[in-house]
């Protein structure tokens, strides 16, 4: 079985979220999160966990961005037990059984959303409210795709070899 860990490539979720999941979370799309949320409290940060958050497990924070890893059984029984304990503790789940059902469902949904895609794949998600209710979309970036084989630097070679001379010697001065 894939599930999903939150991963970070810059600090931005930081100053987005109400709350920034840390790195290596275990993941879920977290959409129960915003169950009953009207227009009018779809605001400031939010808004912005409300329409591009994967929620994490451990801190309950939001990540922008979740990357695609297999569980180890003891991992799978981790992750049922802590969401288990959120929804009795933090949306009111009336008892364990009610909430291992609701606990099924988010792991198997989040499980269906992964099993499509290879392991290190990236996914992120936007979320939008509309007359019919909270709608959510994903979008997956391949791992090669993602981070590996991107250019975030281009080389770019001096036209003049004594321009470059001269700006060295300034330097260094």
């Amino acid at each position: 079985m894939k599930l999903a860990k939150t991963i970070r490539f810059d600090p931005s979720d930081l100053n987005v979220f109400p709350l920034a999941a840390d790195e290596g979370e275990w993941a879920l799309v977290g959409t129960f999160c915003f169950a009953g949320i009207g227009e009018a409290d779809i605001k400031g940060k939010v808004k912005q966990a409300f329409s591009n958050g994967f929620l994490g497990l451990d801190s309950m924070g939001f990540s922008t961005l979740v990357s695609i890893v297999t569980v180890k059984p003891d991992d799978l029984d981790k992750i049922e037990k802590r969401l288990c304990s959120i929804f009795m503790n933090e949306f009111g789940a009336p008892d364990e059984a009610a909430a291992m059902v609701a606990v099924t469902e988010e792991i198997k949904f989040m499980a269906d959303l992964c099993a499509e895609h290879k392991t290190g794949t990236l996914l992120a998600i936007q979320r939008s409210l509309g007359d019919d209710g909270i709608r959510e979309s994903f979008r997956s970036l391949a791992k090669p795709e993602s981070c590996a084989e991107q250019k975030i630097w281009t080389m770019v070679d001096d036209d003049d070899p004594a321009d470059s001379a001269e700006h060295h010697a300034h330097g260094q001065g």
